[in-house]
């Protein structure tokens, strides 16, 4: 199990090593990722009950779940 593991990894582990333009793409990936998620995060998924009691936030929530 063990020399599989590690096989495995050299494995990734060299081919990552020889890339030539690879390594510049995967960090542009990351990159754009990284952007996009946290442009979501800002303008899409705001925190709908930031700054509300547990009291309200139950309430809500309890409100939501009857009428749907």
């Amino acid at each position: 199990m063990k020399k599989t593991i590690i096989s495995i990894w050299n494995f990734y582990y060299e081919g990552f090593k020889n890339m030539t333009w690879g390594k510049q793409l995967w960090l542009l990936i990351f990159l754009k990722v990284i952007i996009l998620f946290l442009v979501l995060r800002l303008f899409f998924f705001k925190p709908a009950m930031a700054g509300k009691t547990d009291e309200q936030k139950s309430e809500y929530v309890g409100t939501q779940l009857i009428k749907k």
